[in-house]
């Protein structure tokens, strides 16, 4: 796995638009917020143009991104939102060519796409977390818990104390009692890579050259807006494909208006879960605070994280980024 160098103060921050069109008014407030914090953001000229749904046409989105990760000036990648349209630009990517300028690159919802393909064909760490436009850019800013995570997984100074001393590899996640409390849905302890995402996007990638490997890994999983039946499909999919097989563990996270309408006649989204993963003999969370929700806790996508059911814990067991420990600590 490559592992992109943490952000520090004085870093830029390139806004990309690889997906749905961008509300500028959501990544103006994010752009300000960056740079209070001491980053420099590089805005496209043409950031905001449209296409019916999609932020461009394809060809335009690609090179966008191409044009980052090939910038030596750059050193983290910030798509905008989600939403739709990363999916159409996975096959015009120069892979090769971002495996030679690793950068930070963050996103959830339909940028699951990208964190995919990154880490297959490149061997990326990615970080599935909030953006600019949903996040970083809501009126109200990020809440303090999805603040944390984001920042102690991407800067550099939250890996050190406060006396300059690098804290030791990896964190837990601690999670506050205001947030989604982790539910169990099969217990033990199970180590691997993070892998997954958005569960529809994962779907969508099966059949191709960008399909998640499982075997060995954490899969997580989240998802919006998807009655139980769906959800219900998607995960037969997984199963009938054998992607639930050989999987270390499982983490369920923020499955947002996913419960069955007042009056329909269906299994409910618990009963879902446990029909596909009560038996199988890893351990099974549900109720991450990951996802389209408030509390979206940045996670390292590939990187080595440990569930233990038995705690109701989830541990990053390394450091994600690349930390020149020679340069001046974390006071950055």
């Amino acid at each position: 796995m490559l592992y992109p160098a943490a952000l520090k103060a004085g870093d830029t921050i390139a806004f990309v638009a690889p997906a749905g069109r961008l509300d500028q008014q959501r990544m103006e407030h994010a752009r300000e917020r960056l740079e209070a914090l001491g980053f420099f953001v590089r805005v496209p000229d043409d950031l905001y143009r449209t296409r019916g749904y999609l932020a461009g046409r394809d060809d335009v989105r690609a090179a966008e991104i191409m044009a980052a990760f090939r910038d030596p000036t750059v050193q983290a990648i910030f798509p905008g939102t989600g939403n739709y349209g990363a999916t159409r630009i996975l096959d015009l990517l120069d892979y090769e060519s971002i495996r030679r300028n690793p950068k930070l690159f963050i996103g959830f919802s339909d940028i699951t796409a990208l964190h995919l393909a990154l880490q297959k064909k490149a061997g990326l760490i990615t970080f599935h977390s909030p953006n600019p436009m949903w996040g970083l850019g809501n009126p109200e800013n990020l809440r303090e818990f999805s603040a944390k995570y984001f920042w102690r997984a991407l800067r550099r100074s939250d890996y050190f104390d406060d006396a300059g001393d690098r804290f030791p590899a990896g964190y837990a996640y601690e999670i506050p009692d205001a947030a989604p409390q982790i539910e169990v849905i099969s217990t033990g302890i199970g180590r691997g890579r993070l892998t997954g995402g958005n569960l529809s996007l994962v779907i969508a990638l099966m059949g191709t050259d960008f399909e998640m490997e499982t075997a060995g890994r954490i899969l997580f999983l989240e998802d919006t807006g998807e009655r139980p039946y769906r959800i219900d499909r998607y995960l037969c999919q997984l199963r009938l494909a054998g992607k639930l097989d050989h999987v270390a563990g499982v983490i369920l996270g923020q499955f947002t208006d996913c419960q069955p309408k007042e009056g329909d006649d269906s299994l409910s989204l618990k009963q879902v879960f446990l029909d596909y993963f009560a038996e199988l003999g890893v351990p099974v969370i549900a109720n991450f605070p990951a996802g389209h929700s408030a509390y979206n806790a940045t996670l390292p996508m590939g990187a080595l994280v440990e569930v233990d059911a038995n705690q109701r814990r989830v541990t990053v067991l390394e450091d994600p980024v690349h930390i020149d420990d020679n340069s001046a600590a974390g006071k950055e």
